[in-house]
């Protein structure tokens, strides 16, 4: 039994092609379509139903479904989905805010948070104060949508203290930035 000859087929196919085309015409081909090519993604595309995150209970997260707005001592406090330490509400400071004597770090890891009274994520900056002792108080490591430490920005494994007086971690706060689109 003998097998499909792909080879001679290829060699037969490529011979033909370059029997009615030229080098010239080839580059002019080439030439419009990158030209042409930055084009379509301009070209009227329906995204209004793309543009809609799904935000039914099966879509939301283990602690989407649970999160709460009431208390935010308590580590499902919808704001807290992705934060990993002390919290500083508990520590003499607030939800978004360094206690006395603690230093907020210039730099934050980031996590999308479902509110659960309008349904809406928003962007919450996580950001450590430094510059105390550990709080100890009110440890939580939630880690909704937490991605792996190659993407250090979307992290929560990472202490913060980086351009702080001191690499000393205290506690974290989440900084609500803004409505997620």
């Amino acid at each position: 039994m003998t097998g499909f000859d792909f080879d001679g087929f290829s060699e037969r196919l490529l011979r033909k092609f370059a029997g009615r085309t030229s080098r010239r015409s080839m580059l002019t081909r080439l030439g419009a379509t990158i030209v042409a090519a930055p084009v379509f993604p301009l070209l009227p595309v329906s995204r209004a139903n793309a543009a809609k995150p799904e935000r039914s209970a099966e879509a939301k997260t283990g602690f989407a479904r649970n999160a709460q707005t009431k208390d935010d001592t308590k580590c499902d406090y919808w704001r807290y989905c992705a934060i990993d330490g002390f919290l500083c509400s508990c520590c003499g400071g607030g939800v978004s805010s360094c206690p006395p004597g603690a230093e907020p770090s210039p730099v934050s890891w980031v996590g999308t948070c479902i509110n659960p009274d309008d349904g809406k994520a928003y962007l919450i900056a996580y950001r450590d104060c430094c510059g105390k002792p550990s709080c100890g108080q009110c440890n939580c490591d939630n880690t909704d949508r937490e991605t792996q430490l190659y993407v250090p920005q979307l992290n929560n494994d990472v202490i913060w203290c980086f351009g702080t007086k001191s690499m000393e971690y205290h506690c974290s706060t989440g900084v609500l930035v803004g409505k997620a689109q």
